[in-house]
């Protein structure tokens, strides 16, 4: 039995990697809770389909044990990726998402004796977040075994889709958070910024508690890491008003309001096929040796998506190991390497 389920197949990024998966000679069972949506997407690529929630717990389970390995696509995953790993470890199957929640990432590892014992494979964030930057921070590793300081950069070029509007969105009022001396440490929103060579354009970039918080700890070793993004500026203004009105924006009412906003869908092939996304990352010794490299990839949901399937044709080819796993210390820095489009460069 090598089965893959999508579970949020329906979504934006799901959708996109079900037709990428179809195209690579796949096919997955397809699930989620919208029955009109994920039939008419099981149809369309002729594929096998399932219709049920997180919270249904026997249709879960059935689901599950049909298959070898989960992709987990329907966020936010702080909301719904406990009731899916609990799922696994009740059936054996192996579970990866495309999460960059610090939350989801921190939970995930705590549970690695207990997917040990089951013998499954935990592997959060097999997309963007946090596959191009997870296999850099290995890289800089490389260069620099004695680092002890990690920063890491990118800037997406492209419009973002509902999903990852929406998780934002939720978290707007939750300030930002670093590694610090081992330790995930909460800072202000928008807490430091500071000007990135990324090859192609120098910009100016901005603290964000982005998944390497967290992963990045595990894949390398190393105690102190900040992430930075290229952020629009009327979202950075937003940011830093939340850091005096994030109570406000925290509250049900504000949320309610804010999610409406957001628009649905995402960019289409023709914005994805034009975007690309520019990473930088640097590690810091205590002697004051540093090194710098430089990653280009496409853009974030075509390396979502192509990630996420490169990584389960290895699960499901047995290549794995059992526990909380991150993409790097799994498979390697030069994971990344194996997306067409994917560039590295010392500087």
């Amino acid at each position: 039995m090598t089965k893959l389920l999508i579970y949020g197949a329906n979504g934006y990024t799901g959708e996109l990697i079900t037709r990428m998966a179809v195209e690579r000679g796949l096919s997955p069972v397809i699930a989620g809770r919208n029955a009109v949506a994920v039939e008419k997407i099981a149809r369309k690529h002729d594929l096998e389909f399932r219709v049920f929630s997180l919270d249904e717990k026997d249709q879960l389970d059935s689901a599950l044990r049909e298959v070898t390995l989960v992709i987990h696509c329907a966020g936010p995953f702080s909301l719904t990726s406990r009731q899916m790993v609990e799922a696994c470890l009740r059936t054996g199957t192996h579970y990866t998402d495309i999460t960059g929640e610090i939350s989801v990432f921190e939970a995930m590892a705590a549970l690695d004796a207990k997917t040990k014992e089951a013998g499954i494979m935990l592997m959060p964030g097999v997309g963007f977040d946090v596959v191009p930057s997870d296999c850099l921070a290995v890289h800089l590793k490389h260069r620099l075994p004695s680092a002890t300081h990690l920063s890491l950069a990118f800037y997406g070029m492209g419009r973002i889709s509902h999903g990852t509007q929406a998780t934002m969105t939720m978290n707007i009022g939750r300030g930002g958070a670093i590694r610090k001396d081992g330790k995930i440490t909460p800072v202000p929103a928008a807490w430091k910024s500071r000007e990135i060579d990324f090859g192609e354009v120098r910009k100016l970039a901005t603290t964000i508690p982005w998944g390497d918080v967290s992963t990045a700890y595990y894949s390398t070793g190393i105690a102190n890491i900040e992430v930075y993004s290229v952020i629009p500026a009327k979202n950075l203004k937003m940011l830093k008003l939340s850091r005096h009105i994030g109570w406000l924006l925290a509250t049900a009412p504000a949320q309610k309001y804010l999610q409406k906003q957001i628009p649905a869908g995402g960019p289409n092939d023709a914005d994805r096929a034009k975007g690309e996304t520019l990473l930088w990352g640097e590690v810091r010794d205590a002697n004051g040796n540093h090194a710098e490299t430089r990653l280009q990839c496409p853009e974030g949901y075509t390396t979502t998506a192509i990630a996420a399937l490169n990584i389960a044709e290895k699960i499901l080819a047995g290549h794995l190991t059992p526990g909380f796993q991150t993409p790097a210390q799994a498979f390697g820095a030069d994971l990344v390497l194996e997306i067409e489009g994917a560039a590295r460069q010392d500087v």
